[in-house]
C-alpha cells in the first residue's frame, strides 16, 4: 500500500528537472534491444507527468536527447527520433485533453542536425498546447548546457555588434533573457535515475541552486513512489541560497 503523504504545497518544488538515465541498460539486462528500453522510458514520462499533475507541481523538464547523444549508433539515434515522432503524433490530442503545455529546448536552428519535419512537429505541438496550464512540460532535444551558453554568447556578441547592447548591460538578466528556458522558473529539484551522480551537461546555468536527488532505479522502472520519495527528500532540505541557516541567523 502506498502511504505517501504529500508534503505541504509550500514544501513542494515548483519545477523538477529529470535526467532519464538507464533506458539502454535496462533493456540490455533483459536481453532486449536498447530501443525497447527507450520505448519503456516514454511510459515512465507519462507516469511522472500524471503524478506531477496530481500533486500540483507545475513545471517539469526532461533531458530527452543531448548534443553528445549523436555519437550513439545511427540505428539507435534514428529509432529514438522515430519514437519521438510517433509519440507526439499519436498522443497530441491526449496531451491537450490532459492540460499539458509542451515546449522544447535545444538547438533548433534550420539547417542543423534536427530534420525539418521534426522541427515542424515540435512547433505544431507547442502551438496546439500553448493554452494549457496544468503542467508545463519541457523536453530538451539536441540540447547541452554548454551549447546553450555558447549560443547565448553568440547572441550577445551579435547584439553588441549591432549596437543593441553595451558591456555594462551584460548581466545575469541579459543571459537569462537569451536562454532556451527564458520565461520558465529555474528548477528547484533535479532527479537523475540509474545511479549515476553527475549532471551530464544539463541546464548548467539553471541548476545553480537546485537540489539534486540521485535514484538507483533505471528510468523505465521509475514509478510514482520513486518520485514521491524524491519529493519527500526535497521537502526535508533547507535551501539557503548562499545565506546562513535560520538557526544561526537567529
Amino acid at each position: 500500500m502506498n502511504d505517501f503523504a504529500a508534503p505541504a504545497h509550500s514544501h513542494l518544488p515548483r519545477h523538477v528537472a529529470f535526467i532519464m538515465d538507464g533506458n539502454g541498460r535496462w533493456a540490455t539486462r533483459r536481453g532486449l534491444g536498447r530501443l525497447l528500453g527507450h520505448s519503456q522510458g516514454v511510459e515512465a514520462v507519462r507516469r511522472v507527468c500524471e503524478e506531477l499533475v496530481k500533486l500540483g507541481v507545475p513545471y517539469a523538464t526532461f533531458y530527452a536527447f543531448s548534443t553528445e547523444n549523436w555519437q550513439r549508433p545511427l540505428e539507435e539515434v534514428s529509432g529514438l527520433f522515430g519514437l519521438m515522432r510517433s509519440y507526439f503524433k499519436k498522443e497530441l490530442a491526449t496531451i491537450i485533453e490532459k492540460g499539458l503545455r509542451v515546449r522544447f529546448i535545444g538547438d533548433r536552428r534550420l539547417g542543423g542536425k534536427l530534420e525539418a519535419d521534426l522541427l515542424a512537429l515540435m512547433e505544431e505541438v507547442e502551438a496546439k498546447t500553448a493554452h494549457n496550464t496544468k503542467l508545463h512540460v519541457t523536453f530538451a532535444i539536441n540540447y547541452s548546457g554548454r551549447d546553450e551558453l555558447v549560443r547565448v554568447m553568440q547572441g550577445i556578441a551579435a547584439d553588441a555588434a549591432a549596437g543593441k547592447i553595451v558591456p555594462e548591460q551584460v548581466d545575469a538578466a541579459a543571459v537569462e533573457q537569451r536562454l532556451d528556458t527564458h520565461g520558465l522558473p529555474a528548477p528547484d529539484l533535479m532527479i537523475r535515475t540509474s545511479g549515476e551522480q553527475r549532471i551530464s551537461n544539463f541546464l548548467l546555468w539553471q541548476l545553480a541552486y537546485a537540489e539534486f536527488y540521485f535514484c538507483e532505479v533505471a528510468w523505465p522502472d521509475f514509478q510514482a513512489t520513486h518520485l514521491q520519495a524524491a519529493l519527500a527528500a526535497f521537502a526535508g532540505r533547507e535551501r539557503r541560497f548562499g545565506s546562513v541557516p535560520a538557526a544561526v541567523a537567529a
